[in-house]
């Protein structure tokens, strides 16, 4: 049996935690940056955790995490 291949796109975007939960970043930080509240840029600073529902999305698009 061939080899699963990992979507290119999801290995950039998620990386896995030490418990096996699948870490994430935030979106809409990257321009326009002077238009959007300073609430939303402080949140956006860090990382958060895949929800429960869309982990099993992101675990197909990448079989050896």
């Amino acid at each position: 049996m061939p080899k699963m291949k990992t979507k290119s796109s999801a290995k950039k975007r998620f990386s896995k935690t030490g418990s096996g939960r699948i870490k994430r970043g935030f979106a809409y930080k990257s321009h326009c940056l002077e238009e959007k509240p300073q609430k939303m840029k402080r949140k956006a600073r860090g990382t958060a955790l895949v929800s429960k529902a869309d982990e099993r999305i992101v675990r197909q698009f990448m079989p050896y995490l």
